[in-house]
């Protein structure tokens, strides 16, 4: 069956977190830290980006980590580090590679378009807006509005009844395996896995990528095809 819709994931899909974390990482090093040789530096970028986990750790807990071990001019606590984050992450947003190419091919091919992500409501809006993607999309769900998260299969199909197409209709772009393509293929949307950081899963079973993709470029050829 055609495909006539999409949906993507935001973070490393649509949006590259890993430069903006990087970018942060930075930003609090040069601002907030003692002064350290660039070799230090790019130590302490490497730690605090691996302790992240990609976006996927419980902030609190992982800030309470930063402020024990990172060397601090004044060790903040854990509601002014909150806030230095709150204030300072976004500035650093920047669209994938490639994306707003993409959107802008997938909308004159006549494609239905939607966001399906994880997060807090008012950060993950924040993100779509700060990057001016919101026009693009039909629908845009965020976990933190419906109270359900990806793989959970209720996330997709009310994706699919907001888009008004079938799961046969409908393929997802995302860099999660779990959250974007095994969850999605459980239901029956074929998956198109953006090749980030993550590695497929050795513990998930069937509903395995459709294709691959390094670039979301590639998307509209293989849409083409």
């Amino acid at each position: 069956m055609s495909i006539k819709a999409i949906l993507f994931d935001l973070d490393n899909t649509l949006m590259d977190r890993d430069w903006t974390f990087q970018q942060f990482a930075l930003q609090l090093i040069e601002e907030c830290l003692i002064e350290v040789s660039a070799e230090e530096r790019e130590r302490l970028i490497a730690y605090m980006i691996e302790s992240d986990a990609d976006g996927y750790r419980e902030k609190q807990g992982y800030f309470r980590e930063l402020i024990e071990r990172l060397p601090w001019v004044e060790r903040p606590d854990l509601d002014e580090l909150t806030r230095y984050y709150e204030l300072n992450y976004m500035t650093h947003a920047r669209a994938m590679n490639h994306a707003v190419w993409t959107l802008e091919q997938c909308r004159a091919l006549d494609l239905r378009l939607g966001i399906i992500t994880n997060g807090r409501s008012e950060v993950q809006h924040g993100k779509i807006d700060q990057l001016g993607l919101r026009p693009f999309f039909d629908t845009i769900i965020v976990s933190g509005d419906i109270d359900i998260k990806k793989p959970d299969p209720r996330i997709y199909r009310t994706a699919l009844e907001r888009l008004g197409t079938a799961a046969e209709e409908t393929i997802i772009v995302g860099d999660h395996p779990r959250n974007d393509i095994w969850g999605a293929a459980n239901i029956g949307i074929r998956g198109v896995w953006l090749r980030r950081a993550h590695g497929w899963n050795a513990d998930l079973q069937g509903g395995k990528p459709w294709h691959e993709i390094y670039e979301l470029n590639e998307l509209i050829s293989l849409i083409r095809s």
